[in-house]
């Protein structure tokens, strides 16, 4: 980068910085959310603008709530636990009993807004301002990989006037924001076609390293992701997106998989909260890896320090708890008799390897291409053949082989015999995709198998099992929401305490919006189907 082309308007700026995160990051933990020592200040960009590199680094860990506690009032304490990676072994967690707490989200909320949009306006504002296309063009992508979980996780919220020098700042409809992305990915998606050498952000970013050609890939894989998403919604732009998306060339291979490189001072998250032994591997997770004698099941889980506490008696140590537990039932530690997660995510101090924080992989990839597919759609390949492609990469990812399970007729086995939870398998679906199947039947296969392929992201996992319905689930053991009741899912996060007080005009016109009010028993925009 030219530095010596950048030129900031230093008090606008720094109004924006400030505004945005008075009002809309104020908790109750203000000091501890919003002055992380870590962070980089736009005086601190402007007085070296050689660290931007960093700050997009920045971008990309904080909007994936890499650190561990953002990331475990954000994702583990709400999406992990309604997508049914796991279920909750703490007494005083209510969330599995889907109570959204305020707390947790107002924290979650504000993490973003206070640490992760400002570092992405700032970034993007800045290779703007410098002519500098091509990292302008990551910057864009980024951008509408961070906004796009938020709003799958909320609905409306602050998008395209975040940062208008404004106390009052409007929220974009979940469709306006589903136009821009499209359109913001038309730009930069042209722009890295026309740059397909350039290094952006080498020194800096976290995941290709600046390989702009692996940008391009993933800037088409997202919008193939954002095309599926909309599918029950705008049939027929989903389908258009998503043949844009797939002829523009998506991530194929594992050596495209975007994932956000860790080290000794940016840890996988889930390395330090499972030390802290609040949840355990799920019943329907249980159920689905057992029956399929999933090759997976050892390096997503680690082996019950009980052993075959069931009594299902199937000599498998690998144990699931049914979501939703009471805390009568949580009063008695459930840790032992239940499977952590896998090796590689425990603590480095017990064996722990820190892996990579998974963003977009190309097993998700294909299947989404699998689904369009199914559609009638042009991916490049047939529904089957996309299937067992996204199943293949997904074993090659995690090191994992099994002769013919691609073509297995294994169905989920019965979970086991925790006090409350039925004995059934929790779906019936075999492994071999059925081709003479309904297109419900194939469709479950897919997006079951992409469940699988998507762990531990159980951000992605909770929209599409919103959006689909599948995987199926076991019922909870109970529900503490009158909203949602426990063989329902929880459909979106229910605004912040925080905004009502600081931003409470643009919040209200936001829940105008929704169909059904402010409740986590309302669909978003995008979930239509029937």
């Amino acid at each position: 980068m030219n530095t010596n082309t950048i030129k900031m308007n230093s008090i606008h700026q720094l109004m924006m910085v400030s505004l945005v995160i008075l009002g809309l990051g104020c908790t109750n933990d203000f000091e501890e959310v919003n002055t992380n020592p870590r962070a980089l200040t736009e005086d601190f960009l402007r007085s070296n603008p050689s660290n931007l590199e960093l700050a997009f680094g920045q971008a990309q860990y904080y909007s994936m709530n890499g650190l561990h506690w953002r990331f475990q009032i954000s994702q583990n304490l709400f999406s992990d636990l309604w997508c049914q990676y796991y279920a909750t072994t703490a007494v005083g967690f209510d969330s599995d009993r889907y109570t959204q707490v305020g707390r947790w989200a107002d924290l979650a909320w504000g993490s973003f807004y206070g640490q992760a949009a400002p570092q992405i306006k700032l970034v993007e504002n800045l290779t703007a301002e410098a002519g500098e296309d091509a990292l302008n063009a990551v910057a864009k992508v980024w951008r509408v990989h961070a906004y796009h979980r938020m709003i799958d996780y909320w609905g409306p919220v602050p998008y395209t006037e975040f940062g208008n020098l404004s106390l009052e700042v409007p929220y974009t409809t979940e469709q306006e924001a589903y136009t821009d992305f499209f359109s913001t990915l038309d730009e930069a998606v042209k722009t890295l076609k026309e740059n397909p050498e350039a290094r952006v952000f080498p020194g800096g970013d976290r995941i290709y390293g600046g390989d702009a050609g692996k940008w391009l890939k993933f800037a088409n894989s997202l919008r193939l992701r954002l095309a599926l998403r909309i599918r029950y919604v705008n049939p027929s732009l989903a389908k258009t997106e998503a043949e844009k998306a797939v002829s523009d060339k998506v991530i194929e291979s594992n050596d495209d998989n975007a994932f956000i490189a860790t080290d000794a001072n940016n840890l996988n998250p889930l390395a330090t909260i499972t030390n802290w032994g609040e949840f355990r591997m799920s019943a329907t997770m249980e159920s689905i890896l057992k029956g399929y004698e999933d090759p997976r099941t050892s390096v997503f889980f680690s082996p019950a320090k009980g052993g075959d506490s069931d009594t299902d008696a199937d000599d498998s140590p690998y144990e699931g708890l049914l979501n939703g537990q009471t805390k009568v039932a949580l009063g008695t530690s459930q840790n032992d008799n239940h499977s952590d997660v896998g090796p590689a995510f425990l603590p480095l101090p017990k064996g722990g390897t820190n892996p990579a924080i998974g963003v977009l992989r190309a097993s998700e990839v294909a299947f989404l291409r699998a689904e369009g597919a199914l559609q009638g759609w042009n991916m490049g390949g047939t529904a089957k053949e996309l299937y067992e492609k996204g199943i293949q990469l997904s074993f090659d990812e995690w090191g994992v082989s099994k002769a013919d399970y691609a073509g297995s007729t294994a169905k989920p086995a019965p979970a086991g015999a925790d006090t409350v939870i039925t004995v059934k398998p929790v779906t019936d679906i075999p492994v071999a995709y059925d081709e003479s199947g309904t297109v419900e039947r194939r469709l479950e296969q897919i997006i079951t198998q992409k469940w699988l392929a998507l762990y531990p992201n159980g951000w992605e996992a909770w929209a599409e099992l919103r959006r689909t319905g599948y995987p199926k689930q076991y019922k909870r053991a109970s529900s503490d929401n009158p909203d949602v009741a426990a063989n329902a899912i929880m459909r979106r996060m229910v605004y912040t305490a925080s905004e009502f007080t600081t931003n409470g005009d643009a919040v209200n016109a936001a829940i105008g919006t929704l169909s059904g009010g402010d409740k986590n028993s309302t669909k978003l925009w995008w979930d239509k189907k029937e």
